[in-house]
């Protein structure tokens, strides 16, 4: 499956670029388990996945869970908690 994923904020500063495509491998089939997968994948992604539970997610701009399903979506961002001020 590809999809399209967008970060923002010290996720995309971790991960060194404002989003990318990817091909899912087979069993990435919600939201915590590509955050696992994007941990395991190299450093970048280590660094900015570390703390899953930290990450919030929108599937085509709907804010979602992590065990929120991925099938049909096209993309997901991914960013940390937003606070105001």
């Amino acid at each position: 499956m590809r999809l399209d994923l967008a970060y923002f904020a010290w996720v995309r500063e971790r991960m060194g670029m404002a989003g990318e495509t990817v091909e899912l491998p087979p069993g990435i089939a919600d939201v915590a388990a590509l955050l696992g997968w994007l941990a395991a994948r190299d450093e970048r992604g280590a660094s900015a996945f570390a703390e899953p539970h930290r990450i919030r997610a929108a599937i085509d701009g709907a804010m979602m869970g992590p065990d929120a399903p991925l099938a049909g979506a096209r993309e997901v961002a991914l960013f940390p908690p937003v606070t105001g001020g």
